[in-house]
């Protein structure tokens, strides 16, 4: 997609600048973009789990329960409609997670805290602009290069404003390095791995981000092995940088894959490309 003279990659978080001749325009562009290394590194130590503390997610918990169906396709979706009328509990669960101090916990359960929160601020964004076609419809600006509503500063934890992007991005991704993430945080589509039927929790979050793996690797939306070639999700395109080289995709792959799909991925192991389908994973 093509914005201004930027290409943005919707949900990334990520920004590659197309040359525009303008000194003005290098000037500012140098200047956003080179700090966000100091900036991703400044947040996640800012929030560095210490402690040994735990949460209570039970209230999200009942919530997905109640409105996160799976479909026919295997893909889970959410019944927005018939949250609309819990969206007081939503949000009361958001006001007491911003409450939280985060550096009081472990590191399970902080990891567990950010995807929960980023999950639950995605919903109450989808809620609030309900009835829509794809969460990219939504555009809330949020700076230099901002589109749908990842950049925008929606959240405040331990006194500081927080993006969506800001979240997944500068916290949970530079404090864990941690590839199962992507299975973990959910952009309201189809193309994402699902939303689980239950919150991520400290105690059981290893074993909640392997199950969330491997549903969504051993789905066509996820990883497809054919005679012609691998096709798979863009998040593996996008986020190269966290699964390594081709090999070692492809042997993350296998770590997930049910027996047929490890056969083909020994047999099959050229990508032929990657797609991802932006559709709001609503149940109606």
């Amino acid at each position: 997609m093509l914005e201004s003279q930027t290409t943005i990659d919707e949900g990334t978080g990520r920004a590659k600048a197309v040359a525009s001749g303008s000194g003005l325009a290098l000037l500012l562009l140098a200047f956003f973009m080179m700090p966000q290394e100091a900036r991703a590194q400044s947040l996640a130590s800012s929030f560095a789990p210490k402690g040994t503390g735990s949460l209570d997610h039970s209230d999200f918990s009942n919530l997905l329960a109640s409105y996160v169906v799976k479909g026919s396709d295997g893909v889970n979706r959410v019944r927005y409609r018939a949250l609309k009328a819990k969206k007081g509990a939503l949000e009361a669960y958001l006001d007491r997670m911003q409450k939280v101090n985060v550096r009081s916990l472990s590191s399970q359960a902080a990891k567990a805290y950010w995807i929960n929160l980023y999950n639950a601020k995605t919903l109450d964004v989808i809620l609030d602009h309900y009835p829509v076609k794809s969460i990219r419809d939504i555009k809330l600006g949020g700076g230099f290069f901002g589109s749908g509503p990842w950049k925008k500063k929606l959240l405040t934890v331990g006194g500081k404003k927080l993006s969506l992007d800001d979240v997944e991005h500068q916290i949970a991704r530079k404090t864990w390095k941690d590839p199962r993430l992507h299975y973990g945080f959910n952009c309201a589509s189809i193309g994402c791995p699902n939303l689980m039927k239950t919150a991520y929790s400290g105690k059981k979050i290893n074993a909640q981000l392997d199950a969330a793996a491997r549903a969504y690797i051993n789905h066509p939306r996820g990883v497809a092995a054919t005679k012609s070639g691998i096709k798979a999700s863009k998040i593996y395109d996008w986020y190269d940088s966290d699964f390594g080289s081709k090999a070692q995709l492809i042997r993350h792959w296998q770590r997930y894959a049910k027996p047929a799909l490890a056969q083909a991925l020994n047999k099959q192991q050229s990508i032929r490309g990657y797609a991802y389908d932006w559709s709001l994973n609503d149940a109606r």
